[in-house]
């Protein structure tokens, strides 16, 4: 009987713990680690490097060693959270060729910084606010004469700023329209602001002693609107598509006269490392007089505002990062 009361309490504990693990909460499971947060910015960068040599040695068919070679960095850093955009991109190029006797002479050069502020309306539609700078870092000059300084730093130098909206439909194509627009022209050079270039007023002589009497303006302010249509977009496999056109009227002095600035740059990707570059630059401001010699004879025989165009096209070494 002791055996059989001892044998009963012993089953009777065991139950009972098992009800007791059977019936107690169970326990709290760790708590997941919190989402690590997506930054709001993005970024991204572009260098390209392209170089060519010629030499010749005794060459019974003519012509003259040379070499060349381009460089170009793009970077951008884009800001978006919530009803909130900022677009910020440089461009750095710089270029240049040197033949037979003829020295090292630049055939591209440019710095231009773009910052964009955008608040989302309704739509496609976004209040924005835009400053474009543009100018160049090398002295530039004029052939054959290769001590005349036609371009410097900051002479010219452009600061064009404004308010308006923004029209994006999609990811690749962008409508800045700017009702109200400032731009400034910079000439900090004191030889071609007494000159007047560049749309400046030029210094002042007297008519009798011709001695200067006021130098030439460092600076002109335009007051008027500004159009901007920016498109980029792979148009095939690794063959893409970058063009910004900007269109300034001054409101204060000749509406009518646009200012035109257009880029293209289309680039092809041979492989991770190597690519094909065409880069165009179109440039109309009618405040700008440009010298044609057409028989080189050292005279021109007009001057007055013309279509500036250059092109670039280079293979060689490509980077994105």
């Amino acid at each position: 009987m002791k055996k059989l009361i001892i044998a009963l309490a012993s089953i009777s504990f065991v139950l009972t713990m098992n009800a007791q693990d059977e019936t107690a909460p169970a326990a709290a499971a760790p708590a997941a680690e919190p989402a690590e947060e997506t930054s709001p910015w993005t970024r991204e960068g572009l260098f390209n490097l392209s170089l060519s040599q010629t030499a010749l040695i005794n060459w019974a068919a003519g012509g003259q060693n040379s070499y060349s070679g381009n460089a170009l960095l793009k970077y951008s850093a884009n800001y978006k959270k919530g009803l909130w955009k900022w677009k910020n991109d440089i461009a750095l190029s710089y270029g240049g060729l040197a033949q037979g006797d003829i020295p090292w002479q630049k055939t591209d050069d440019r710095l231009e910084f773009n910052s964009k502020v955008s608040r989302d309306a309704k739509g496609p539609w976004s209040y924005a606010a835009f400053v474009n700078f543009r100018t160049q870092f090398m002295d530039g000059f004029k052939l054959p004469d290769d001590s005349n300084i036609i371009s410097t730093w900051m002479a010219p130098g452009y600061l064009t700023f404004g308010i308006g909206m923004d029209y994006t439909p999609n990811e690749y194509f962008t409508a800045n329209i700017s009702p109200v627009a400032g731009k400034f022209t910079f000439v900090t050079n004191t030889a071609l602001a007494n000159a007047g270039a560049f749309g400046v007023d030029a210094a002042e002589f007297d008519e009798v002693t011709g001695e200067k009497t006021k130098d030439g303006a460092a600076y002109r302010f335009e007051l008027g609107g500004n159009v901007s249509l920016q498109f980029k977009k792979e148009i095939a496999k690794n063959v893409e598509l970058d063009t910004k056109l900007n269109l300034f009227s001054n409101y204060l002095e000749e509406p009518g006269n646009i200012d035109v600035n257009w880029d293209l740059m289309i680039n092809m990707k041979v492989n991770e490392w190597l690519s094909a570059s065409l880069i165009c630059n179109l440039i109309y401001d009618h405040d700008i007089d440009i010298a044609v010699d057409s028989d080189n004879d050292g005279i021109p025989e007009a001057v007055g505002p013309r279509t500036q165009f250059k092109e670039v096209l280079g293979v060689g070494l490509n980077m994105k990062f």
